[in-house]
């Protein structure tokens, strides 16, 4: 059975690694609240109303494609496609092409960085296939103009950062959402990911300065996590209500 994403792909490495795909949101959830176009997010109302419920159905809709068999994957996109066709049509106007580019990006730019973070320097060919198969992705959502390997996309990222991004009471609004939902401590954690694993852009523009008490721990957590001791700290990263979630994280692939 030949699935989207190959058995020996990095990205599906990646991907069936629990923290490393929580530590992408975690990252992705600062680039969300700073995009230019986030009142797309709010116009369901479902992203502020339950950020931390929409992120693990993002989290599903992603190992699905990226793990399921090849048709699956595309009817699994063109399921996507129709939710956003069906939002653009009650809005009376389409998202825009730098919008999709916007989200896809991010996932391509979190994937490396939270890989990176925890776990070791990806090569030339790793970066290269990250993009393509995101590209891939992005293809079949009719995202025109994606690069072909991680260099021409690095170009086009670091542009649209500086273009696409701005602090508004958006943000504002998403970050006070993120705090109420997760509470302080799991909050206090959040931004302190986030600060190890955003652009110096993005940081700049959230203010979130230096990290503090997750890089004191990064050693000693890299060090555990290669034993699997560290699957009680990751439930700690989530509300307890969301635990089964992250459990089905590690059943997914």
């Amino acid at each position: 059975m030949k699935t989207f994403v190959d058995d020996t792909s990095i990205v599906k490495k990646i991907w069936s690694t629990t923290d490393i795909t929580l530590f992408i949101f975690a990252g992705a959830s600062a680039d969300f609240a700073l995009n230019k176009q986030v009142d797309w997010l709010y116009f369901t109302g479902k992203l502020p109303d339950d950020p931390i419920g929409r992120l693990f159905s993002t989290v599903k809709y992603a190992q699905y494609i990226i793990f399921r068999e090849e048709k699956e994957a595309i009817a699994s996109i063109d399921k996507i496609n129709s939710v956003h066709q069906h939002i653009e049509q009650a809005r009376g106007y389409k998202i825009t092409n730098d919008g999709y580019q916007d989200v896809l990006y991010m996932l391509i730019y979190y994937s490396m960085a939270a890989f990176e973070l925890l776990e070791r320097p990806l090569t030339g060919e790793e970066k290269d296939e990250i993009v393509q198969t995101f590209a891939r992705i992005g293809h079949h959502m009719h995202i025109r103009d994606l690069p072909a390997n991680y260099r021409d996309w690095k170009k086009v990222y670091d542009q649209q950062l500086t273009c696409n991004l701005i602090k508004s009471s958006f943000t504002e609004d998403l970050f006070r959402q993120y705090k109420k939902h997760l509470g302080s401590f799991r909050y206090f954690l959040l931004l302190d990911i986030q600060r190890m694993l955003v652009s110096s852009h993005v940081n700049k523009l959230l203010g979130l300065g230096r990290t503090r008490f997750v890089s004191l721990l990064h050693p000693i957590y890299k060090k555990i996590r290669k034993y699997s001791l560290h699957r009680q700290l990751i439930w700690m990263m989530v509300p307890r209500q969301f635990i089964n979630h992250v459990k089905a994280m590690d059943k997914a692939h």
